[in-house]
């Protein structure tokens, strides 16, 4: 996986010139994570991760409480996969193809690295295992990522935002999330009402 791939530097040499984007490759790239990072991610509560094949392209939200991703070696992360819509899109894109992007997003002023953006380049594994999910509330899979790039951007265009609570949807000990609406629409209520054996 290359940081500059020739699309990039025929668009940095017409428009400014590739001067500032080789200062930040040199000085805001890594390969492993350090302690901000590790507090950036185990933080958060949501990340976008973005996945192609050359037939699909997809972006999605991927959120819990925060520490469900957790930073697990020099450059390795991980996260549960939980409960979804069944579509598979992103880890029907990581079967194909493994590369994956995440960007991490600090909506509330603080700063990490001096940057509030955190993005992961690398490729990703799906764990099927019973016990890579064991000690895990809710969890289906555990999905890994291999980092290549990690850098961060500045926090600019990034809005305020608030925090007010975390979604209810969100597996934890001793506690079993609601069906969401979209279980109970004509469509699709059929389906789960046999699950449940109703």
């Amino acid at each position: 996986m290359v940081y500059y791939h020739d699309g990039m530097r025929e668009l940095q040499d017409r428009y400014e010139g590739r001067e500032v984007p080789d200062r930040l490759a040199k000085n805001r790239r890594r390969t492993e994570f350090n302690d901000e990072d590790r507090a950036f991610i185990e933080t958060s509560a949501f990340f976008f991760l973005s996945t192609a094949t050359p037939e699909s392209v997809d972006c999605s939200f991927k959120g819990g409480d925060p520490g469900f991703v957790r930073v697990t070696g020099p450059n390795t992360i991980a996260w549960p996969d939980y409960d979804g819509n069944r579509m598979y899109r992103s880890l029907g894109n990581i079967h194909i193809s493994p590369r994956v992007g995440l960007l991490f997003i600090c909506f509330d002023g603080r700063r990490f690295n001096a940057a509030s953006r955190l993005r992961v380049n690398g490729t990703a594994e799906i764990d099927e295992t019973p016990e890579s999910i064991a000690a895990i509330p809710g969890a289906k899979r555990l999905i890994r990522v291999t980092a290549e790039h990690i850098f961060t951007n500045c926090p600019r265009y990034i809005p305020t935002l608030n925090f007010e609570e975390g979604s209810v949807y969100v597996p934890r000990e001793d506690y079993t999330p609601p069906d969401p609406e979209w279980k109970s629409m004509p469509f699709m209520k059929d389906v789960f009402d046999r699950e449940r054996g109703e």
